[in-house]
């Protein structure tokens, strides 16, 4: 058996984005896990945003790498930001992006396991946004693990270094990687 192809994810830009270091512990557990992970920043894709007229000139590189990428994977981390309750511009727009299919493609987001993170200096860790991607990938065929992760006060959990120092958490971030990895491994027999 193969090991799963992982991609990771998160929906910020920002460059010390706690939903990064946050994405890039999980996907540090996954490959622990046996995964092949491949951790994607959405700020080196430069993607525009959203417009079939941009489209209709064809796809943009950074959006067809994307999409090429998680065609490829068995299952996708993803980290999303929590911005007014909701998920984050930047986020939706990837998401928009590579659900856009080409005559005989494979959608990008069809029969792909994917675990839920979010994470926020607050009291709920982004929690009410998780809904809203549920949502989104549920809607375009991903298959959204039932457990989910969202991580308060991050920034109290993380070291200099971006590493989760509080085994608690570390705990919980590495379980729902490896039942990613876990499900994504029996997917691809």
């Amino acid at each position: 058996m193969t090991a799963p192809k992982i991609i990771a994810l998160a929906g910020s830009l920002r460059k010390d984005s706690f939903n990064q270091k946050l994405i890039n512990e999980a996907a540090r557990f996954a490959l622990e896990s046996g995964a092949e992970v491949e951790v994607i920043k959405l700020a080196d894709l430069n993607l525009p945003m959203f417009d079939e007229d941009i489209e209709a000139q064809g796809t943009p590189v950074g959006a067809q790498l994307l999409k090429d990428k998680l065609r490829a994977a068995d299952g996708i981390l993803l980290a999303s930001p929590e911005y007014n309750g909701s998920i984050t511009a930047v986020l939706k727009n990837a998401i928009d992006w590579a659900s856009r299919t080409e005559q005989g493609a494979v959608p990008a987001f069809r029969n792909k396991v994917t675990a839920l993170y979010a994470s926020s200096p607050g009291g709920l860790g982004g929690l009410r946004g998780l809904n809203h991607v549920r949502d989104i990938l549920s809607g375009i065929g991903s298959l959204v693990l039932a457990d989910q992760l969202a991580v308060p006060a991050i920034h109290t959990v993380l070291d200099e270094n971006g590493r989760i120092s509080d085994p608690v958490t570390a705990e919980r971030v590495a379980g729902l990687a490896q039942q990613l990895v876990s499900v994504a491994s029996k997917l691809n027999k």
